[in-house]
């Protein structure tokens, strides 16, 4: 994939997500990725010449258990990753179980979501291609990138709406990015 060694060169760098990802890995939660700002906005920040961590808010985390979708199971879940770090990084982990996602996201977000599969499913209705990225440690430590719509946006720092994913919060989305990243070209579908 046209990026990839470059994306993990960036993220190498970051010692707070490598850390968060030597974790997890340890943790191996069923089908885990790490995704969303975590991933891509560090790639915004190594473009723009930014401190790497520059508006790095969290460490999302999914993983795929669908065989039990209640919320105590994942909360079990969550218990387990957050005793297995210290401050600051323990508040800033967020795991979620992808199996479990349509059951909350239309009340949270006014849009249907039907049952995922998969970890990397989730990255295919994410808002932009720029966010779709998802990473995970291996074992032998080699790095997996997930991005069902390449990287070329996010290199080209080019936001534009998942084509038909309908992201009618688009707008909020990228008038946000675009204040913290005013290089961004926002693409409207």
């Amino acid at each position: 994939m046209k990026h990839a060694a470059e994306l993990e060169t960036i993220l190498r760098r970051s010692a707070p997500l490598m850390a968060v990802m030597r974790t997890i890995r340890s943790l191996d939660p069923p089908d885990w990725l790490i995704f969303s700002g975590a991933i891509y906005q560090r790639v915004l920040n190594h473009l723009g010449g930014r401190d790497p961590d520059y508006g790095i808010k969290d460490y999302d985390v999914g993983y795929f258990d669908a065989s039990d979708i209640s919320y105590e199971a994942e909360d079990v879940v969550i218990r387990r990753v957050a005793a297995a770090f210290e401050p600051p990084l323990r508040d800033l982990v967020e795991v979620r179980n992808q199996a479990r996602v349509h059951v909350w996201f239309e009340d949270k977000f006014g849009l249907p979501y039907e049952p995922l599969t998969c970890t990397a499913e989730a990255l295919t209705r994410f808002v932009s291609p720029l966010h779709a990225v998802g990473v995970r440690l291996e074992p032998d430590d080699t790095m997996t990138v997930v991005a069902p719509f390449g990287l070329d946006d996010l290199f080209a720092r080019v936001l534009r709406p998942t084509p038909g994913r309908g992201a009618k919060n688009f707008p909020r989305i990228a008038a946000s990015a675009k204040a913290r990243w005013p290089e961004l070209t926002i693409a409207e579908a």
